[in-house]
């Protein structure tokens, strides 16, 4: 994800976003052997493998944790929503920054210039849909509404009630509102329904 490169990118950690190859940490004879020093995943649940591969090598674990994930074989787990796109951004936004405070690079008195919006992943084709609304929505201002024009109907409160309606009388009529009156009869068993 675009996350965990910019993380690299800042860090300079090397990147595996992307499908996790067998191997990876315990065959040496692979071309895509590696021997890291830290592994830092972001689901332990889709990352099994490589949690199974570093417990074999000896490798600490950071992991970002949910409340449903399994804490096996990682060493630190860091509550945290990792299910969202722009959660794990903001995750790995604070890391990167953390790590660049605990080298030295970066004065905890100053802010951090990169904002975290580098972090988020973004669909090209979203983006261009929104920039083409957005130049749509102003070059074709509404029509603004003309208030002052007498509305359609009968809302003109000045001219008094219409026909011979009275508000003394009752709303349906006398008969409405007789309870005592009897029920109206039922029709008879098996009568037309």
């Amino acid at each position: 994800s675009r996350a965990v490169l910019k993380f690299s990118q800042y860090t300079g950690a090397n990147a595996m976003a992307g499908r996790w190859m067998p191997g990876t940490l315990t065959n040496q004879i692979t071309t895509k052997y590696l021997e890291p020093r830290l592994l830092i995943v972001t689901d332990p649940r889709t990352d099994m493998q490589a949690l199974k591969e570093a417990s074999y090598a000896n490798i600490p674990v950071v992991a970002l944790c949910d409340t449903d994930s399994p804490l096996e074989n990682v060493d630190i787990a860091i509550p945290a929503n990792n299910k969202g796109k722009e959660s794990i951004a903001l995750l790995y936004w604070l890391l990167a920054r953390e790590v660049q405070y605990l080298r030295g690079s970066l004065n905890r008195a100053n802010p951090w210039e990169v904002m975290v919006d580098a972090f988020f992943w973004r669909d090209p084709e979203e983006l261009e849909q929104k920039e083409k609304d957005d130049q749509e929505q102003w070059a074709a201002p509404k029509p603004a509404e003309d208030w002052s024009a007498q509305p359609a109907g009968g809302d003109n409160w000045e001219a008094g009630a219409t026909g011979d309606a009275s508000w003394d009388a009752p709303a349906g009529g006398a008969a409405a509102d007789d309870w005592s009156a009897p029920a109206a009869a039922a029709p008879a068993e098996g009568g037309n329904w």
